[in-house]
């Protein structure tokens, strides 16, 4: 299917009270429903979802550079704790839902357990494989491992990665279904030039992403109360290693959707689906 992607129809950076600024794209109604959006990985704020549905279904989808990443400063310190504070600084209001995407995944559970969200949705969205040893693959529990043994090598480790790296990583291991969506022309321009942005500052903030990601998670998915969406398609193996079945169980009430004919680029080929959900 055809993917339509649509550069934001808004950019700023919002200064924080300590003085760091994050960086912020928009797309949708500025009175819409306020949706934060936790871009993937190794990709900056201009990456967005859905933007020709929002109008019609009353979104404003928000989109943020993590710190270190994109047009947002660094925070040396920065934790999953951390992150919702970032948020809670912008003033979303308490309407706000939360959207989370692969390796943005810890970050939008972080911000359901700790700020006024009314829902959230996960979308291929990274496990916590720190905490399921036994089922990784050897490559990935070598990973978790030295990342659990020693971070600050592990994140040396990733910031030898490039966009050009990560993309290599990320599409030609993909199944047909989701190639048939990242290599179209409109796609593959604005998935590299995320990227690009996201990686302008170096890489350390992507590297710091990926170990905060596949370290033990300080907030506990078992301590969300808002309603929770996870959605997988059926040929994504990367995520999660049991397609995000075990953290949805660790999410109390949390719904399952495995969506068939499509593996990571489900956000996308299923993006109305996604947000009506988030509506509900």
């Amino acid at each position: 299917m055809h993917v339509k992607i649509m550069p934001p129809a808004r950019l700023g950076r919002a200064r924080l009270p300590g003085g760091r600024a994050l960086g912020w794209a928009e797309w949708g109604p500025e009175s819409g429903v306020p949706v934060l959006f936790c871009p993937g990985a190794g990709t900056s704020r201009t990456l967005g979802f859905g933007a020709e549905s929002l109008a019609g279904l009353g979104v404003r989808l928000i989109s943020l550079d993590r710190p270190g990443l994109g047009a947002s400063d660094p925070d040396p310190g920065r934790t999953l704790a951390s992150f919702p504070e970032d948020v809670r600084a912008l003033g979303l209001g308490d309407d706000l839902r939360v959207a989370g995407f692969s390796q943005g995944a810890p970050f939008a559970l972080a911000c359901a357990a700790r700020l006024p969200v009314r829902r959230a949705a996960i979308v291929s969205g990274a496990d916590e494989v720190a905490a399921m040893p036994g089922a990784l693959p050897a490559g990935l529990r070598d990973l978790v491992d030295q990342v659990a043994a020693d971070p600050a090598t592990a994140e040396t480790f990733f910031a030898t990665l490039t966009p050009d790296a990560l993309w290599n990583m990320i599409v030609p291991n993909s199944p047909p279904a989701d190639r048939a969506v990242y290599e179209q022309p409109d796609f593959d321009r604005a998935y590299r030039r995320a990227m690009a942005e996201a990686f302008v500052r170096g890489p350390a903030g992507y590297a710091r992403d990926t170990v905060l990601a596949m370290g033990r998670w300080p907030i506990a998915p078992e301590e969300i109360t808002v309603p929770v969406d996870l959605w997988y398609g059926e040929l994504d193996t990367g995520h999660s290693p049991d397609q995000g079945r075990t953290l949805a169980k660790r999410i109390p009430g949390a719904r399952h959707h495995l969506v068939p004919g499509v593996g990571g680029a489900v956000l996308w080929t299923h993006a109305e689906t996604i947000l009506r959900e988030l509506l509900s």
